[in-house]
């Protein structure tokens, strides 16, 4: 007999729910895109209507009518209502950063681990084959170090990307958790940060990783249009290699997204590499490194 489809519900009606959300959860095999859920009831109902499923304004009813919330909504509203997604004993698909502080990411990440609930976080190149091949590549060899450089242009008045969240937390938060997750992966766990911060959003990095590896990475959402573009790379005795970019098509990262979430939910083994503890771990990171920035600008500024 065949298992009924996990039925999922959508929070958010925003640009990238539209575009990468909606259609992945629509498309993914052993999924219903049952539900969405949003604050403008306008723009829910005009969602929902596209995919012939369900429309809420009100949480708990949206909560109460599928089995799992995949999340298209600013990290600070996430994190709040993915614990109360959680604790409604929903699974959980997440995006980047789970949190912006760590104290609401502790409360998530105990609010998932109490639930029992399945969890991933969608680091968007982690879930590419050809990043997962690279990965795999790359673990045969030792390596020394890594750089990673994401010029990103989405503060640009006509990018739709440039939403208030991005314009206050910037680069570091936005394009950060996305390198800090792949040297995660193919150099080891990281250990400490060191950052600093340049003109505008820019911010640098210098990652420490278990087992002695070092890497350098430098984010920004500021960048002009034609400089847009990012880079990793690794480097030691096996010599220089290069990861594959970013897709252009999340779509089908998604999809593999989904489809590992729905099958942790089904086995009741919630544990992923990219869980929200992992999400835990990447954003203790970025806030140690904000501290940084924002302890050298406080200092210059009494100068």
């Amino acid at each position: 007999m065949n298992e009924r489809p996990l039925r999922f519900g959508l929070a958010g009606t925003g640009y990238w729910a539209r575009i990468t959300h909606a259609p992945a959860l629509a498309s993914t095999a052993g999924i219903e895109l049952a539900a969405v859920w949003g604050r403008n009831a306008e723009a829910v109902a005009a969602l929902a209507g596209s995919y012939h499923c369900a429309w809420y304004d009100n949480f708990d009813d949206f909560l109460a009518s599928v089995d799992a919330v995949a999340f298209a909504i600013p990290p600070d509203i996430q994190a709040e209502l993915a614990v109360r997604a959680a604790r409604a004993g929903r699974h959980l698909l997440l995006e980047k950063p789970i949190a912006t502080t760590e104290q609401a990411a502790d409360v998530l990440a105990r609010a998932v681990q109490d639930a029992g609930v399945a969890s991933v976080v969608f680091f968007t190149a982690r879930f590419q084959a050809d990043v997962r091949a690279w990965l795999a590549s790359v673990a045969e060899h030792r390596w020394s170090g890594g750089t990673a450089v994401w010029l990103g242009s989405a503060l640009a008045e006509r990018s739709p990307f440039n939403t208030p969240w991005r314009r206050e937390k910037g680069g570091l938060w936005d394009l950060g958790p996305h390198l800090v997750s792949l040297l995660w992966a193919s150099l080891g766990p990281v250990t400490a940060v060191t950052a600093d911060a340049g003109t505008g959003d820019v911010t640098h990095l210098i990652l420490h990783h278990k087992g002695g590896a070092s890497s350098a990475v430098a984010v920004t959402l500021c960048a002009p249009e034609a400089a847009d573009g990012s880079d990793v790379w690794l480097w030691g005795e096996a010599g220089r290699t290069r990861a594959p970019g970013e897709t252009d098509q999340p779509v089908g990262a998604l999809r593999l997204a989904l489809a590992e979430l729905a099958a942790n939910a089904r086995s009741g083994q919630p544990r992923h590499d990219c869980d929200v503890l992992f999400g835990r771990a990447v954003g203790l990171i970025l806030a140690d490194a904000q501290r940084q920035v924002d302890a050298r600008a406080s200092a210059a500024s009494a100068d």
